[in-house]
């Protein structure tokens, strides 16, 4: 049996098919008008009508006007963006890493005041990079704007805020920063130097630490505060001026016409309250050696050797330090350079000054034996000298001796008088004694006896021998009968006669 065919009839079902067409324009519609904002993105919207035309003059739509919308898109899917009408650009964060900071200028907003370069700083950074609330409420200026970005990442319309990412200000030990400020009010004291947010050179440095500033807006001179060395030698010492290649030697010229290199050895630095008015009077804290030291220190060596003759130089070195470091500490300080010690070490050389020094050297040594000789001869003169005093001296001793020996001889003389007169005395007493006792023995045995009793006694003192040696008798004893005899004759003698 063979298929039939029953025919249908489309017009019933035509209101159903214009109805699923519809649906699935609208869903293609609908579709592309879908937009998709990722988490590291934003998106910014271009108007092509339906909003009006924008003021002008301005770059950006604040409340809807035809053109790039300051109003951004958030991370996340957004409907009814269909291209032909609302185009939707997607770009990234503005990313600002450590140790950075983002420079940003608005392309839009109102002009600034005549003058005025740069745009105040905003108190609520937030509202400030909302671009719809600095275009509209905010009433932001156009241009620089001198609030920064700190390290971060931000959502920002690209359109009107350009950023420009810079190193921040890092402020490294033994160094500190000056601030010339191109923002704020003009200082009325008329001084180079002004106080902290005035226009100007501010008059106090930035001490070590990391700066968010703007760099355009202040300019930054980094000044050393630690000690520098300098030497103006053939040779360069290590560590000294911090460059490559030495400072070349000072050459001068003498009152008397000599032109020799004088090697100077200087230490000199910055103190940090001295740095505002380095910068104010040299502009760059890298011109201070080669714009105002080493032209400060040739000139100052010059100017004193003029008025000195080359072997005087070389003589008084030290005099010459001392002069020059003075000269320079005045010359240097009101520069706010601070020198802290002058040395002068090679003085000329063989081709400048060698037959001035070898004349110098010849005269000396002539000098030197002429001194020689004289101390020679005044010593041979004080050796002379002291021969004759010290002959003089044993001559004076010798009649001194012989004087002093008279004195004493006379002395002895005297005690030798005295003695005899005492002797004598003695011996007159004694006589005196004796004789008066002789006179009362002679009274009770007569004269006659007492003398011989006298003599006796003289005999038996002085042991008078009054007999032979030997004599014949019966006994030993012939001496003592003899005395005997004498005696008893003496008594006889004695009683007779009376």
């Amino acid at each position: 049996m063979e298929p039939t065919w029953e025919v249908v009839d489309m017009k019933k079902f035509r209101p159903l098919i214009i109805a699923a067409v519809v649906l699935v324009v609208l869903a293609v519609l609908a579709a592309s008008s879908i937009t998709y904002i990722g988490g590291d993105d934003v998106g910014i919207v271009e108007k092509k009508f339906g909003g009006g035309s924008l003021e002008e003059g301005r770059i950006l739509a604040a409340n809807g006007e035809n053109g790039i919308q300051a109003q951004i898109l958030m991370p996340g899917v957004k409907l009814f963006y269909w291209s032909f009408w609302k185009k939707v650009t997607k770009v990234p964060l503005v990313e600002i890493k450590e140790g950075f900071v983002g420079l940003v200028q608005t392309t839009d907003g109102k002009p600034l005041p005549e003058g005025v370069i740069y745009s105040p700083e905003w108190k609520d950074f937030d509202r400030m990079i909302d671009a719809a609330y600095f275009l509209g409420e905010g009433k932001g200026y156009k241009g620089q704007q001198l609030t920064v970005l700190r390290p971060g990442n931000y959502r920002l319309n690209t359109e009107l805020f350009k950023v420009k990412i810079v190193p921040l200000t890092n402020v490294e030990a033994g160094y500190v920063a000056v601030i010339k400020s191109n923002v704020g009010p003009l200082s009325t004291t008329g001084s180079r130097l002004v106080k902290k947010g005035e226009r100007g050179i501010w008059d106090k440095p930035l001490p070590e630490a990391q700066y968010y500033l703007h760099t355009e807006a202040y300019k930054v001179t980094m000044m050393s505060i630690r000690q520098t060395k300098v030497s103006y030698t053939a040779e360069a010492e290590r560590g000294e001026s911090g460059r490559s290649q030495p400072m070349r030697p000072i050459t001068v010229r003498s009152s008397d016409g000599f032109t020799f290199p004088v090697d100077v050895r200087m230490n000199y630095l910055i103190k940090p309250e001295d740095a505002p008015t380095v910068v104010a009077n040299i502009g760059d804290g890298e011109l201070v050696l080669d714009k105002l030291v080493s032209p400060t220190v040739r000139a100052v060596f010059r100017n004193n050797a003029e008025k000195i003759k080359a072997i005087k130089y070389v003589q008084n070195r030290s005099v010459q330090e001392e002069q020059s470091a003075e000269m320079l500490r005045k010359a240097l300080q009101k520069d706010g350079v601070t020198v802290l010690a002058v040395r002068i070490g090679d003085v000329g050389n063989e081709k400048t000054l060698g037959e001035l020094l070898k004349t110098q050297t010849d005269r000396e040594i002539a000098f030197q034996e002429e001194e020689t000789f004289k101390v020679q001869q005044k010593a041979a003169e004080m050796e002379k000298t002291l021969t004759k005093t010290t002959q003089e001296a044993e001559e004076e001793k010798r009649l001194a001796t012989a004087a002093y020996g008279v004195k004493v001889a006379e002395e002895e003389k005297k005690q030798m008088i005295i003695d005899a007169q005492a002797q004598a005395e003695k011996i007159a007493l004694i006589a005196q004694a004796q004789a008066a006792a002789y006179k009362k023995i002679a009274e009770v045995i007569g004269q006659n006896n007492a003398a011989l009793i006298e003599i006796m006694k003289l005999v038996a003192a002085d042991k008078i021998s009054i007999t032979p040696e030997v004599m014949v008798g019966a006994g030993g004893g012939s001496g003592d009968a003899l005395m005997g005899t004498m005696l008893r004759g003496m008594l006889n003698k004695t009683s007779g006669s009376k």
